[in-house]
């Protein structure tokens, strides 16, 4: 019997026969998951991406057909015709969709052999990432891995079909396109025909989408891959997916009101999760104060506590010289966590300082007094202050942090999402959306001694903040908005500048001279002095959004093809060496690294 595909030809997926199907015959294709011979009759579990079927060889049907099967094995990729039956009752198999069935095989093809493969094809495997990703085709082949890519699919056809049906476009922007000096490291392309120049791969395509709404493209998106040569984790990747939207005629309520209309559809449409609208808000200023981070996980509760006023001349001088100059004291009280051990406060301890805190001071709050190194500084007043704006109650737990209000801020922020998931205060099947506004236009970069755009050098000032832009810039708020899911930044976005002037005053309140902002954004200065529409939009990273959607912890198991944290591909070996003469064709000479 030859091998050859002839006249077979597939006529339903392995996961979709069901008890309607008894007594058709069928064709299946697909790989054998796994093979048993019970005395005779050979059993064998077929999958395809739709799932698995029990195909059975028994030689009462077909001797020829199997003996053939005696050669099967794992992963050999097979077709199959036979009959659709009935399994008896004590065979059943109630985890399968198709556990009700079985084929009965009366005619085989080997399509393909597999060798040895380095791990089995199922879910929880124990085996390292790096051969994961070293063997991706494989790994793709595992039920959850094809889960997760047909979520992403269908995430992608929600979000189309919403935006379509809400009069948005779909337009393609230049992927080769010129480097900017804001935001991350750009990934340069070499151009061979012109000679010591360098196009640059999109870390977005702002400025494109601008133009768009310049032009009387009033409603764009795009699904669009954009590149940044940055440091990698576990939610960051060299090359990753965005939504891409821009409106003109809007203003920050129309933008947000479109964003949870497609994130609801996208969840019902995937999920089938109803979520309630309109979103929370919370200000810039709120989120740090509350939470600590602007990316607040806010399905537990655990907030932070400003005590600055109460310590500030206080006899423990840590706390009262972090006030005095200029920085604050919160505390954040883990209710009920009396028993912690020294050292699980210290491994809490270490965790702060990889944020940049210096050291923490803690209390356990008994029912007769406070046990702490720190409680002798405090006076009876000051206590008393404490326990009420902390709400200490016995067996507490409060932990404090004094410095200036960056590292505070993220470290208790930190603090407060490890203790929420050591606690077992965070339900995983819960969604909960907040949008982060009013953030500040700009930063201060240490390093670089200059400001630096908080969002991208683009954002609109709030209209009442535009006249401190030459005078106070860091005291001005930004139309920028973000979108935050159980604690990761989701989306982000702002109302855009459509006027040439206020454009030139942020880029020199970023330090930009005439000649620098002209050469590298002329094109788009020009644009807004001919008829630019007020406009403003949104950037979402789907890779996230459908993270979140699997449940998943990084957004390499929601790739088909990832890079690692040192952006390899370890199935392909990208990055690799260029050759001699690729070299000299496009004028670039390696200059080795001592």
């Amino acid at each position: 019997m030859s091998d050859k595909l002839e006249d077979m030809r597939r006529t339903h997926s392995c996961g979709e026969l069901n008890p309607n199907d008894v007594g058709k015959e069928v064709v299946l294709m697909g790989w054998v998951n796994r093979r048993r011979d019970h005395g005779g009759v050979i059993f064998v579990d077929l999958r395809d991406r739709e799932g698995i079927t029990q195909v059975v060889f028994n030689p009462a049907v077909n001797r020829e057909v199997h003996d053939k099967a005696q050669g099967i094995r794992n992963e050999y990729v097979l077709a199959v015709r036979g009959k659709v039956e009935s399994r008896p009752d004590d065979m059943i198999n109630p985890k399968l969709k198709t556990g009700q069935i079985e084929v009965m095989v009366n005619e085989l093809k080997i399509l393909n052999r597999a060798r040895s493969l380095p791990f089995m094809i199922e879910d929880d495997i124990d085996v390292s990432e790096t051969v994961r990703l070293r063997y991706r085709h494989l790994d793709l082949r595992r039920p959850k891995m094809q889960k997760n890519l047909i979520i992403r699919h269908r995430a992608t056809a929600a979000v189309r079909s919403y935006l379509n049906d809400n009069g948005f476009l779909e337009i393609e922007t230049p992927f080769l396109t010129r480097s900017t000096p804001e935001g991350a490291r750009d990934y340069l392309v070499p151009s061979r025909v012109n000679p010591g120049l360098f196009y640059a791969l999109p870390q977005s395509p702002q400025m494109f989408k601008q133009l768009f709404m310049i032009s009387g493209y009033d409603r764009y998106y795009q699904i669009v891959r954009c590149f940044r040569d940055e440091d990698l984790r576990a939610d960051r990747q060299p090359e990753f997916t965005q939504i891409d939207i821009e409106m003109s005629f809007v203003g920050e309520q129309d933008v947000i009101n479109l964003t949870e209309g497609m994130m609801a559809a996208v969840f019902k449409e995937v999920s089938g999760i109803e979520l309630a609208r309109p979103f929370p808000r919370l200000t810039h200023f709120e989120a740090l104060n509350r939470y600590g981070l602007d990316k607040p996980d806010i399905r537990f509760g655990l907030e932070l506590k400003d005590i600055s006023d109460i310590v500030e001349n206080s006899r423990f001088k840590v706390f009262s010289e972090a006030v005095q100059k200029g920085g604050v004291v919160k505390a954040l009280n883990a209710k009920g966590c009396i028993d912690f051990s020294r050292k699980e406060i210290d491994d809490l301890t270490n965790l702060v300082s990889v944020y940049r805190a210096k050291g923490m001071a803690w209390i356990k709050v008994r029912e007769d007094d406070w046990q702490s190194p720190i409680v002798k500084f405090f006076t009876s007043r000051e206590k008393q202050q404490l326990m009420n704006r902390i709400e200490m109650e016995p067996g507490d737990l409060v932990f404090f942090v004094g410095d200036q209000p960056s590292i505070v801020n993220e470290a208790l922020g930190h603090l407060r999402n490890q203790l929420g998931k050591q606690l077992g205060l965070i339900d995983e099947n819960e969604y909960r959306f907040v949008w982060i506004t009013q953030f500040p236009m700009f930063e201060y970069d240490e390093a670089e001694k200059r400001l630096q755009a908080l969002h991208h050098p683009f954002t609109s000032p709030m209209d009442e903040d535009q006249s401190k832009l030459t005078e106070d810039p860091l005291s001005v708020k930004a139309r920028a908005y973000d979108l935050v899911l159980n604690g990761f930044e989701i989306g982000g976005g702002s109302i855009r500048n459509h006027k040439r002037n206020v454009q030139e005053k942020v880029f020199e309140a970023l330090g930009l001279d005439k000649d620098t902002y002209e050469n590298k954004f002329g094109f788009l200065l020009s644009a807004l002095e001919s008829g630019a529409p007020p406009h403003g939009g949104i950037a979402l990273g789907f890779d996230r959004i459908v993270m979140l959607l699997c449940g998943e912890a990084s957004i390499r198991e929601v790739i088909a093809f990832p890079k690692t944290q040192k952006a390899a591909c370890l199935l392909t070996g990208a990055p690799s060496a260029a050759t001699k003469d690729q070299l000299e064709e496009l004028n670039i000479r390696i200059r080795k690294v001592p």
